[in-house]
């Protein structure tokens, strides 16, 4: 059997619970996958919703993934300049195959110039403070997930399950991510180009 396909899950203080659990739950069902929780200090994580979540490594111990997710939620306004996790996300940038983000979660990758110069998206609700952290990336208004590359980046919270099916799909194929929806009986949005809470981008 072929080596697992290894997801990293970056926590931290205020993530938003659907963002991480949306995606996982998608994963978790995809054959061969091994999921791995990660936060800066190795300690548990709460979410914004008071869900407190343990971690498997910290940002010392995390070892090479094939996939890297980074979640949103309120706590991605106290972290993009916070050089820990910017240097942290660029050393496993350099290794994955897959980098994926929802909502927010792009503020970060934006932050540590991965997203420079390629095509993303983010949480409407907040696309313009995200748009800010990095002009020259083509921020796509009205798109419930965007590929570029080995990037992945979602809209807002229940977007990621979405983008998190697509991947399935790249990996495993279309029967597989479908499979895997129906289990969780989930209507999945397998289109990235519709977009309920589009925005307008000036």
């Amino acid at each position: 059997m072929a080596a697992p396909t290894t997801i990293g899950v970056m926590l931290f203080a205020d993530f938003e619970t659907l963002d991480v659990f949306g995606p996982v739950q998608m994963w978790g069902h995809m054959p061969n996958c091994r999921i791995s929780f990660v936060s800066a200090d190795g300690r548990p994580a709460r979410s914004s919703q008071g869900v407190t979540v343990e971690v498997d490594h910290s940002f010392q111990t995390t070892p090479s993934f094939n996939v890297l997710m980074v979640p949103g939620g309120t706590g991605t306004r106290n972290l993009i300049d916070d050089a820990p996790t910017i240097q942290f996300l660029r050393a496993c940038d350099r290794s994955t195959d897959w980098t994926t983000s929802v909502c927010t979660g792009a503020a970060l990758l934006a932050r540590a110039g991965l997203l420079t110069g390629r095509a993303a998206t983010t949480n409407k609700r907040a696309f313009e403070w995200v748009r800010s952290l990095d002009e020259h990336v083509n921020w796509q208004g009205s798109a419930r997930w965007v590929r570029d590359g080995k990037f992945l980046t979602s809209s807002g919270v229940s977007a990621g399950t979405d983008m998190a099916l697509a991947l399935v799909e790249l990996l495993r194929g279309r029967k597989v991510a479908e499979g895997v929806a129906r289990t969780a009986e989930y209507m999945w949005n397998h289109d990235p180009t519709n977009d309920p809470f589009a925005v307008n981008v000036g």
